[in-house]
């Protein structure tokens, strides 16, 4: 028995990112004809998001559409950027916008995103003190770098340290202030994090763990620095803040529906991405929901991946196609100066580590264990074992432990080709 029946009446989706984007894209894929509209608060079509932090582009206009607007018009999807959703009417089935015209829809998908954190000491609007999500975001932030620049980034998450890279490689001075005792402490290994600090290092990046960023320093309305908690100051005249994202969740709190207070935070949705009123789903970076964690536990995901996955899973399961849970693998990425790390799957801090391979030579992975059972794989500059590492863990069983990376001459590939061809003799039993 399918989850939902294929449906006649209108879709609405609000949201202009990768997860709006790929849900009106596969709806058309999908054989849905009827009425589609496409809602977006931002003055431009759909665009690649990865790009903003890793090359900040230097203009507004200077980024890279989905699709042209030619694919809008061929497909019959009513786009309208510029303009926010405002309001849900779940009874009358519509959603209002900015300008106070209404659309109905039969079923409406919430790909509203998430925005950045504000700077806590932050108490007034600085010139030169900058967040990065959009498009224009990353122009301002091109806008006021040169190699003269003294920047300093909060936050050593992947934006921020990409974010690092990218002006550090322009010849600015640059300076990363992590609160934590290092990098990408919520989300790599600690062996990941050492040796991308390194490289950090190496290229000229000052990076400071354990700190906190107490005030800003200014003259005349424009940031001139940031003091420390230990009465230092560090002197800016940029000042990006990247201490992460908090869901969007204004509207469908203003709706009723229901929205999480942990686990990431964000709109609740059950394991089909249906919100509590299940004439309406949430996806992508919004969206609370189950089954990614190892046990099951619910999570919110900040990835282009995750935002595309769940924007097909939708589509097919309104036409009728896709009768199962959603239970696509996580994976991500990040490329900072020479080094590109993959990450295939979702760890929680107790797990045991295995190192793969040499870290000197600078191509290595690390893999990540939960009760002796592969849960996660982090590559470094190590793509064929970050591909192996996607099989091994999309599987629905996996028969990966530590006695098998144990073995003499194990590498993440032949295992991978092992586990297929043991799963198709079992198969042809």
């Amino acid at each position: 028995m399918s989850v939902s029946l294929p449906m006649i009446g209108p879709v609405v989706v609000v949201g202009g990112g990768h997860a709006g984007f790929q849900t009106v894209a596969s709806l058309r894929e999908n054989g849905f004809t009827g009425p589609l509209s496409l809602i977006s608060e931002e003055n431009t079509l759909p665009y690649e998001r990865p790009p903003l932090s890793k090359k900040l582009p230097a203009a507004a206009d200077d980024h890279t559409e989905l699709r042209p607007a030619s694919f809008y018009d061929s497909h019959g999807v009513e786009v309208r950027v510029g303009e926010p959703a405002v309001a849900v009417d779940r009874r009358l089935r519509t959603v209002e916008l900015g300008s106070g015209r209404r659309l109905d829809y039969d079923h409406l998908v919430l790909a509203v995103g998430a925005e950045p954190v504000p700077l806590p000491t932050l108490n007034r609007p600085l010139d030169g003190v900058l967040t990065l999500r959009t498009a224009l975001d990353a122009a301002r932030i091109r806008a006021r770098l040169s190699s003269r620049s003294r920047m300093v980034v909060v936050g050593g998450g992947f934006l921020g340290l990409e974010v690092a890279a990218s002006a550090a490689q322009t010849g600015a001075s640059v300076c990363v202030v992590e609160a934590a005792d290092r990098v990408l402490a919520r989300v790599v290994s600690p062996l990941i994090s050492r040796f991308l600090e390194q490289e950090h290092l190496s290229h000229g990046v000052t990076v400071l763990t354990e700190t906190l960023v107490v005030g800003l320093l200014d003259e005349d309305g424009h940031v001139t620095g940031v003091r420390l908690a230990d009465g230092r100051e560090l002197g800016a005249d940029l000042v990006v803040v990247a201490i992460g994202v908090r869901p969007r969740t204004g509207l469908a709190l203003a709706a009723g529906l229901a929205v999480a207070d942990d686990c990431g935070g964000g709109i609740v949705v059950d394991q089909y991405l249906r919100t509590t009123d299940p004439a309406i789903s949430a996806i992508g970076d919004c969206a609370n929901f189950p089954g990614a964690l190892p046990g099951g536990g619910r999570t919110r995901l900040e990835s282009v991946q995750n935002a595309v996955d769940q924007g097909r899973f939708v589509a097919a399961r309104l036409m009728g196609v896709q009768p199962g849970a959603y239970d696509a693998l996580p994976w991500f990425w990040t490329h900072q100066f020479d080094v590109k790390i993959q990450i295939a799957g979702l760890a929680g801090p107790e797990t045991e580590l295995r190192l793969l391979g040499d870290p000197s030579a600078g191509r290595f992975s690390v893999a990540r264990l939960v009760d002796d059972r592969l849960v996660s794989v982090e590559s470094v500059n190590s793509p064929a074992d970050h591909i192996a590492a996607r099989k091994l863990l999309g599987t629905a069983a996996v028969p990966s432990g530590a006695r098998d990376l144990a073995r003499p001459g194990f590498t993440l590939p032949s295992h991978a080709r092992e586990a297929a061809e043991a799963r198709r003799a079992t198969a042809g039993q």
